[in-house]
């Protein structure tokens, strides 16, 4: 695992994290009340994008399983780290179908496009794919977090609101997880890698834009 540290840093990571699960446990012995209207309308976009990222990022795997599945000492990486996002995806897909939240109704290019960009960097062979997979985590945890401060801002006393905050910091621990693992082996050493970088982020941020709204 690499010294590296995630893009919000080891230290602000493991207090977000405190902090969440404080919340969810005080919250847990109040009182819970129906989320209002307005609570509504802030929670569908968070949840249709968050189903949305998970969806490309499950076939970003599936991409780079599909070009270097063959080797004996990868493909373990790449199907631990699938295996999560599959679990992330059930997650927002099971809270679309609870708060029956709009998914985007552009899921279709989200798939392909996140095929494309797993299957074509492993094609540029594995430090190119753990610099992709760095890049996509990089913006996913950045997003989760912006996520959870926006919500901490509502009073915990909905259980539907303290699962969100629980289910939004665990993958984002693990999409950060994924991106130490991606430094570890070797992501900083693809071909040009700042420009690759550059932008798979500019791709990830622009589909979070449009997901949200989508």
């Amino acid at each position: 695992m690499s010294m590296q540290l995630s893009p919000i840093g080891a230290i602000a990571r493991r207090a977000l994290t405190t902090a969440t699960r404080q919340a969810t446990t005080a919250a847990s012995a109040m009182p819970s009340r129906p989320l209002t209207a307005e609570e509504k309308e802030k929670l569908a976009p968070m949840i249709r994008v968050d189903q949305s990222g998970e969806v490309g990022a499950y076939y970003i795997y599936k991409g780079q399983i599909a070009v270097l599945g063959h080797d004996p000492n990868l493909r373990p990486l790449l199907q631990e780290m699938w295996d999560q996002e599959k679990k992330h995806l059930k997650y927002f897909s099971d809270l679309v179908g609870h708060h029956r939240v709009r998914p985007s109704l552009l899921r279709p290019i989200w798939e392909v496009a996140g095929f494309a960009v797993g299957a074509g960097t492993a094609l540029l062979g594995k430090e190119a794919a753990m610099a992709c997979t760095e890049a996509v985590e990089t913006v996913i945890g950045h997003h989760y977090n912006d996520q959870l401060r926006e919500l901490a801002t509502i009073k915990d006393d909905n259980e539907d609101l303290v699962h969100l905050k629980k289910i939004i910091a665990e993958c984002r621990d693990e999409e950060l997880e994924h991106h130490d693992i991606a430094v570890a082996h070797d992501a900083q050493r693809a071909p040009f890698h700042s420009a690759l970088s550059a932008v798979i982020k500019q791709g990830c941020k622009t589909a979070i834009w449009i997901a949200e709204r989508v």
